[in-house]
């Protein structure tokens, strides 16, 4: 075989190891297709929060809603009251159910805070009861309401999305209830809070942390960089070898 010839071939074998190489490599890149990891390999932190958000605000407020079926001043608090506690039985039971498939612990009893509210309740008798009754709920519906749609609008798993949907929900039909009463004091309400605005580097930075337990992770632009690189070197070097040959 002729010296050249025998080069040519040598050349094109590097050639067709060096694509075989990078196609291999595609199958690793961040962003290539993957099976989905089962439920509850994706909850995070803020999943676990609306976890026990529920559950705890189901814990305090059937009793709360019972109290004020047996004890509201006005027909309008009870009948709320009985409402509220009955639907917050059927979120229980949803968040219950959640919770078992995705293997998560629930808490089951009330904070000392949300006790001292009951306490509250328990000691209050005609219109004071009812102001409490209704002040107490909706300023705790309103602090869950925001974790609620933060969840629904990140969270990679499907179970907890699904119960962040029916949560919004109760939530959302609860404060219009207790904003029937005409109880609701506005200006003792707590401001919203909204979430600064950051850049775009540090939101880009914050999602690609997420998951890693705070550790340094790369990006998937800069990955594609270097294996963009890598390739226009291979390439470069194959170049030159064939112009050798």
């Amino acid at each position: 075989m002729a010296p050249l010839e025998s080069a040519r071939r040598r050349a094109a074998h590097r050639v067709a190891v060096l694509l075989v190489t990078l196609v291999a490599g595609l199958g690793v890149l961040p962003g290539a297709a993957q099976a989905a990891p089962p439920p509850g390999q994706q909850m995070n932190a803020a999943d676990m929060t609306l976890l026990n958000g529920v559950r705890l605000a189901g814990l305090w407020e059937m009793p709360a809603g019972n109290m004020a079926a047996e004890k509201g001043q006005s027909k309008r608090v009870r009948e709320i009251g009985a409402e509220i506690s009955r639907q917050h039985g059927v979120l229980d039971q949803l968040v219950v159910e959640a919770a078992n498939k995705l293997g998560a612990v629930l808490p089951t009893t009330p904070t000392t805070q949300q006790q001292g509210w009951l306490t509250e309740m328990q000691n209050a008798t005609g219109a004071q009861f009812d102001q409490i009754f209704v002040t107490r709920l909706r300023v705790a519906h309103g602090n869950i309401f925001p974790v609620i749609g933060a969840v629904r609008a990140s969270t990679r798993d499907p179970i907890v999305r699904k119960l962040a949907e029916e949560a919004n929900k109760f939530v959302n039909d609860h404060m219009t209830m207790l904003e029937s009463t005409g109880l609701v004091r506005w200006q003792q309400l707590p401001p919203a809070a909204l979430p600064p605005a950051q850049s775009d580097s540090l939101v880009a930075a914050a999602a690609a942390n997420v998951g890693t337990g705070g550790g340094v992770k790369v990006s998937t632009t800069i990955v594609w960089l270097v294996f963009l690189a890598a390739l226009a070197t291979g390439g470069f070097a194959t170049y030159r070898i064939l112009r050798r040959s």
